[in-house]
């Protein structure tokens, strides 16, 4: 930067002025993922004790009654989709409320349905993947984007070896589980290969910047293939699943403790 032909250094306040900002606004970001997700959580619970716990009277009530939480949710997550569009430039404080408007939607949407029509399994299964997902969302604001994207995907194995060692000879969900299972291993590959890809191209995808030009993928290939390891032994013994799910949970309590570090 220039002026009047002499360079201008960097005022050394602003600087450090504008880093505290961006430190902040991430911090004030995972404490909203983090109060969103005990909020959810907490509805559920409520909906556990009073729905899937409670007498038949109560049982009958709420199931009427999440008929109208899953269209209620379906027209706010309606609302906030336009709402995202009308306000999708430029980035503020408006388009953010529209993106909750319609993830709060959504999310009422989806569990008024799963809780009425996987009884009582779609309840417990939101119980464990609401906080799964709000540590996720706190790690992919906090973390670095290729050790959020490691330990996302170890995250999700842990959940995939869970349904494996639940539904895995179960009459009625074997078959399910095992396409499923099946459909995992290829989306591992898949993003296994969109990491080399990235890798070769210095962080391009399909022509456009998804990554930073010296990122490194070793952990993000490490955690495909030890993923597809565990899934596919977990196809013949839901003893190994167990066992494997347990080890991936330690390995991902270890990272996340050398990532807080690191980022210190």
């Amino acid at each position: 930067m220039t002026k009047k032909g002499k360079n201008v250094k960097p005022n050394r306040a602003e600087v450090k002025a504008e880093a505290v900002k961006r430190e902040n606004k991430t911090v004030n970001n995972a404490m909203i993922i983090f109060l969103a997700g005990c909020v959810a959580e907490l509805y559920l619970l409520i909906v556990r004790h009073f729905y899937v716990e409670g007498d038949v009277y109560r049982m009958l009530a709420w199931y009427d009654a999440l008929r109208y939480v899953l269209f209620g949710g379906l027209a706010l997550a309606l609302i906030g989709l336009v709402l995202t569009v009308v306000w999708r430039k430029p980035a503020g404080t408006k388009r953010t409320a529209a993106e909750w408007v319609l993830a709060a939607g959504a999310f009422l949407a989806l569990s008024g349905w799963m809780i009425r029509a996987i009884f009582p399994s779609g309840t417990t299964i939101l119980c464990i993947v609401v906080p799964a997902a709000t540590l996720l969302g706190v790690l992919w604001s906090l973390y670095e984007r290729e050790d959020a994207i490691t330990l996302s995907i170890l995250g999700l194995s842990v959940l995939v070896l869970w349904i494996c060692r639940k539904g895995i000879g179960n009459e009625t969900w074997n078959t399910k589980v095992l396409i499923g299972a099946c459909v995992y291993l290829v989306l591992l590959a898949a993003g296994a290969f969109a990491a080399y890809r990235l890798d070769k191209n210095a962080g391009r995808l399909l022509g456009r910047k998804v990554m930073p030009a010296d990122t490194d993928y070793l952990m993000v290939y490490v955690a495909c293939g030890l993923s597809a390891a565990a899934v596919v032994l977990a196809l013949f013994s839901t003893t190994v699943a167990y066992y494997a799910a347990w080890g991936i949970a330690l390995i991902i309590f270890g990272l996340a403790v050398y990532d807080t570090v690191k980022q210190l």
